[in-house]
């Protein structure tokens, strides 16, 4: 068994316990140990799995242990890289927020410290999840495959689309957003009606991104076999963008048009207390774009 997880089972800690631990595992100096050093602790844990659980007033086993749970995966027994050890998640982390706070001078001191925070706490939150998940091992896999090379970053760029409309419209679902009759007037917040404008904004932009990233690698996968390409080699780039500002223009339009921008909802699927405010079969909800 790996050593961390057989750690984690075995020392059922309490709130403080755990505490006490995180402390020393969140030591920097866990940042600028060696490899070699690493190596010769997992190996002093490896050696007798039984013993050195229940030997920890030993001060050698305890800085074994140390590097061990602060260095290594636990899922996949693979070192984890620098930035993203949990040592390194205050030092990284704390500038960013205290940028963030600052007071706005112009728009690009707003957005770059939110910018450089979620790009590198989602990473955080990659490399240190559950390695049985699917992005982990995409992360860690060699791109040999000519169909994977492709079709990867369309999908990384329809899901990031997806959620970031997900993210940016997060309080629709959670408050609710105004239902209203065929006059206007309106009847209740409907969190129902929030999660269904979201859900529906976020397909429609699958729709697009995804539609535009997929025909123009369709187009030049047969553009790159013509006599024209073997000639004009730098011609791809060109047509590849000639291809996607096409495409888009095409669907800009098309993904817009999948829901009505107000959309109608029964009122038998909406909170029982917007149906006890009106008899109305039907009501109406501004979706947005």
């Amino acid at each position: 068994m790996e050593p961390n997880v057989r750690f984690w089972i075995t020392e059922r800690q309490s709130f403080i316990q755990r505490f006490v631990q995180w402390t020393e595992l969140l030591d920097p100096t866990n940042l600028v140990v060696s490899i070699e050093k690493i190596e010769k602790s997992r190996q002093l844990l490896l050696t007798n799995e039984d013993a050195f659980i229940h030997d920890l007033e030993d001060r050698r086993v305890q800085e074994a242990w140390k590097r061990s749970l602060s260095t290594v995966h636990p899922d996949n027994s693979k070192l984890i890289p620098v930035p993203f050890r949990p040592a390194a998640l205050l030092p990284f982390t704390a500038p960013m927020i205290f940028l963030s706070m600052l007071s706005v001078k112009s728009l690009k001191s707003l957005i770059l410290p939110q910018v450089s925070f979620y790009t590198y706490t989602t990473a955080f939150n990659i490399v240190n999840g559950n390695a049985s998940y699917l992005l982990p091992h995409l992360l860690q896999m060699r791109l040999n495959n000519m169909l994977l090379k492709k079709a990867l970053p369309i999908i990384i760029l329809t899901h990031i689309s997806a959620m970031n409309v997900v993210a940016a419209r997060s309080l629709e679902p959670i408050r609710g957003i105004e239902v209203m009759d065929k006059e206007g007037n309106v009847m209740g917040y409907s969190r129902k009606a929030g999660t269904k404008a979201v859900k529906d904004t976020a397909m429609s932009r699958i729709v697009l991104f995804g539609t535009s990233a997929f025909i123009p690698e369709v187009f030049s996968h047969f553009f790159v076999r013509t006599q024209f390409f073997r000639q004009y080699p730098w011609s791809l780039w060109t047509f590849k963008l000639s291809c996607t500002v096409l495409v888009m223009g095409l669907m800009v339009p098309v993904s817009f048009s999948m829901y009505p921008q107000i959309e109608r909802i029964q009122c038998d699927k909406l909170e029982k207390e917007i149906q006890s405010a009106t008899e109305e079969t039907e009501l109406f909800y501004n979706r947005g774009v």
